[in-house]
């Protein structure tokens, strides 16, 4: 019993000790196990997550085209898979810079991208479309291989949405380092040369998305060894940049192929595709997608109006004061007359955006909506950018910036081109209508721009001089047959034209080439076309009305294609102008200062006042060597490029003598000089008449009026006949043996400097690139320096003679001085 007992208890101790150590091992095992279960499961660096370890919940989402989280300053992109391989416009702009760096709002880089899945990475690659080729022809392959899609930046793939339907990627960096795509463009780098980004100093404002459309705004600071000295931090330069990325229509918009007869925004391809012997450019232009219903091809068809598909709607910023809206609006819907010429009614309308009330979501950088943006800036100005696609030219977007100091501008212009006529302009500050009307022109300007229009600055040359001072043609037609031109109020008009119109509106030009660009043309294809568009430019053939004139850089080579001016004649034309500043002057105080305030307004009017008398010599200026240009095909008779007439150039030189050489005194009004300024009448007058000098003097229009001679003798204006000219303008006093005042003694040593310079002009080669044009000359080799050596031959003759016969002292001296200073150009040694 007792063995018995024994066993049992030796086999429970047994059993239990067993147990016990079994258990122990298996718990420790266990502990070992789930450790190196842990050990597993933990992801690594970089390693793709699940979708709530990626986005949590501190991250806070915005809706939109792409889902965008964001936690503090980090930010993620959900991109679906449906966008990836879809193309995107990314529009970069400076939206706000330092003091010295320029104005904000100007684009500086426009691209196409692709976001591309590739392993284990999101590639945003830049797709080119300058290069193209029908995707069915052999040559599309060779056009392929040559553009493959440089990677602007791989992103690591950090998660998939829960149904794996999108991929989520951090874009903090993107934002946040120096992608020069981006950010500071380069020409700016290299003005203030900038070597690093400081990234201590740079972060992401803000990232928004919206259904078609992400607005980016991110803070960049420079090093800059250069940086402007306006900068409030030495050797740094802040800025706010701005990124649009916009995703393009699944199906690009037919295109309208371009005319350089007809004035329009356009892009190009070199396309490989075309039955051509060598790659040629195609053009197409900029416009919005403006189609017929379905329902109205028949009415159209009939020549009825009908509305499009989708109307051309601006909303006016919430933050324009209430005032100036009627007037804004005015200007967008004074379009709509264009669009009627292209078959289309209220093709354009002008709209209040929603209230915070009634839509809390709306905003003016969803891509959706184009805005007139009115903006608190001392710039004064006001611009009509748009966005398009490169594809097919199709404008998306646009926002017109309406600078808040553009009022200054226009009751600057308005004041001293109209006030001898006008007694609404008499003033320092207009009557709510008369600065309305004066927006609502602006208005109409600006929303061309968006609509396609450049600047046609060969219009106003259309209409005769003298029909500007009748009241029942400008009434009619305005001041210029399109409001594209720089042809701002009828500074021709005279106090005795009573009723005359003093600013262009919606004019023939304007309808014309809207009905160009937009009325449709169906059932072709956009090859097939060009042959109807041909014809409507054929059917105005050398009626200068719908002459397009293109803008000008520096120095103007077609007379006829000015800013500024009006008329077809700019010696008669600014003779009128001068006429209304004489009248003007005289009262200029009186309509610019009021009790108790200083003379500030008296002096910045003044200022106007001789900025436009300078702007007439140069609309004169340019007919000397000038060069008309009217764009022709082979199907139309004449030449491209003809010589301004010899008469006319002679009396241009004669108007410069006349207007400027003769001392123009009368700008010099004591009763406003002597409190403004404590001195500088000499130089004001000095300062006209080099810049006279300057622009007819420039060695290439030199280089015309000695081509003009070589190719039409006696029937050309030399530059003999110029010499001649102003020799006997600027030194009229020495063959009438007259005293010489010092303002004209000012004048002739200025001359001779002039003439020195052109002694050492080097050569210059040919530009034409469009708006900027220069004509080439070698002046080692060509006429110009033996001319001017013998022109300062006669002259040294000449002034010899007249020192014996000097009537005073002063201008004996001033005689000997010249000939030392031409005998020292002469002679250098």
């Amino acid at each position: 019993m007792i063995v018995k007992v024994l066993t049992r208890l030796i086999l429970v101790a047994f059993v239990f000790g067993f147990s016990t150590k079994t258990n122990a091992q298996f718990w420790k095992k266990k502990k070992k196990e789930k450790a190196k279960v842990v050990s597993v499961v933990k992801p690594k660096k970089g390693a793709i997550q699940p979708y709530n370890k990626v986005v949590t919940k501190e991250y806070k989402t915005d809706e939109g085209l792409f889902k965008i989280h964001k936690k503090e300053e980090e930010y993620l992109f959900e991109i679906p898979d449906s966008l990836l391989n879809r193309e995107m416009l990314m529009v970069t702009r400076i939206a706000k810079t330092a003091s010295g760096i320029g104005f904000g709002g100007g684009k500086t880089n426009t691209q196409v991208l692709r976001w591309q899945k590739q392993g284990k990475k999101i590639l945003l690659r830049v797709v080119s479309h300058n290069v193209v080729a029908d995707t069915i022809l052999p040559v599309h392959e060779a056009v392929v291989n040559s553009n493959f899609e440089p990677i602007l930046y791989a992103f690591p793939i950090k998660g998939f949405s829960k149904d794996s339907t999108a991929t989520v990627i951090d874009v903090t960096p993107f934002f946040t380092e120096d992608i020069k795509a981006i950010g500071f463009p380069a020409t700016q780098r290299k003005r203030f040369q900038v070597t690093r980004l400081d990234k201590a100093r740079s972060y992401i404002q803000r990232l928004s998305s919206y259904p078609q459309n992400i607005e980016i705004r991110h803070v960049k600071t420079y090093a800059a060894n250069k940086a402007p000295a306006t900068a409030s931090t030495v050797g740094a330069i802040s800025l706010e940049m701005s990124n649009s990325m916009v995703l393009l229509p699944k199906e690009p918009m037919r295109r309208r192929y371009f005319d350089q007869r007809v004035g329009w925004f356009a892009r190009g391809q070199i396309d490989y595709g075309l039955k051509e012997q060598k790659s040629k450019r195609v053009t197409y232009l900029d416009r919005w997608r403006l189609e017929v219903k379905e329902g109205d091809l028949e009415k159209f068809k009939r020549g009825e109006l009908v509305e499009p598909k989708k109307q051309i709607v601006y909303y006016i910023d919430r933050a324009t004061p209430k005032e100036w809206v009627p007037y804004i609006k005015q200007g967008i819907e004074d379009w709509q007359v264009a669009f009627e010429a292209a078959g289309f009614k209220n093709a354009i309308i002008a709209k209040d955006p929603p209230t915070k009330e009634e839509d809390p979501d709306w905003s003016p950088e969803d891509v959706r909506y184009s805005v007139v943006r009115y903006l608190a800036s001392p710039i004064p100005n006001a611009n009509g950018p748009h966005v398009s696609d490169p594809r097919s030219g199709e404008i998306l977007e646009s926002d017109i910036n309406w600078y808040h100091n553009v009022m200054t501008l226009l009751h600057n212009w308005f004041f001293i081109q109209t006030a001898a006529i006008n007694p609404d302009a008499r003033k320092n500050k207009f009557k709510t209508e008369t600065m309305g009307r004066l927006i609502r022109f602006v208005s109409s300007h600006e929303v061309g721009h968006t609509l396609g229009l450049p600047h046609n600055m060969g219009s106003s040359v259309a209409y005769p001089v003298d029909s500007l001072r009748s009241a029942s043609f400008t009434q009619k037609y305005g001041t210029a047959p399109s409001i594209m031109d720089y042809a701002r109020f009828n500074y021709v008009a005279q106090p005795e034209d009573k009723g005359v119109a003093l600013m262009p509106k919606i004019g023939p030009y304007d309808k014309y080439a809207i009905s160009w660009g937009y009325r449709p043309i169906l059932n072709t294809t956009a090859k097939e076309e060009k042959e109807t568009l041909n014809k409507w430019i054929l059917k105005h053939d050398g009626d200068p009305v719908y002459r397009f004139g293109s803008q000008q850089l520096l120095n103007n080579l077609d007379p006829s294609s000015q800013t500024e001016d009006l008329g077809d004649d700019a010696m008669k034309a600014s003779t009128y102008g001068i006429k209304n500043l004489k009248r003007i002057l005289p009262k200029l105080k009186e309509w610019t200062t009021e009790e108790g305030e200083n003379y500030d307004e008296l002096a910045s009017m003044y200022k106007e006042l001789t900025n436009q008398f300078n702007r007439y010599i140069g609309h004169v200026s340019a007919n000397v060597g000038g060069v008309y240009e009217n764009f022709k095909t082979a199907d139309q008779e004449g030449a491209v490029y003809t010589y301004v007439t010899k008469d006319k150039q002679k009396r241009a030189v004669q108007f410069i003598v006349d207007e400027v050489f003769t001392t123009p005194t009368w700008l010099l009004d004591e009763e406003i000089l002597n409190k403004i300024q404590f001195s500088g009448s000499d130089v004001k007058i000095r300062d006209f008449q080099i810049a006279a000098l300057n622009r007819v003097m420039r060695p290439g229009r030199i280089a015309r009026l000695l081509e003009n001679e070589t190719l039409n003798g006696n029937n050309a204006y030399t530059f003999m006949n110029l010499m001649s000219d102003f020799r006997k303008g600027i030194f009229s006093e020495l063959y009438s043996k007259k005293s010489i005042d010092a303002y004209r003694r000012n004048l002739q040593r200025t001359y001779i400097i002039k003439l020195a310079d052109l002694m050492k002009a080097k050569k210059q080669g040919s530009i034409n690139i469009g708006i900027l044009k220069l004509t080439a000359i070698d002046a080692n080799i060509s006429d110009l320096k033996p001319i001017v050596r013998g022109e300062l031959n006669r002259l040294k003759r000449d002034l010899n003679r007249g020192i014996s016969t000097a009537s005073n002292t002063i201008t004996r001296y001033h005689l000997q001085d010249l000939v030392k200073r031409i005998e020292a150009i002469l002679d250098p040694k």
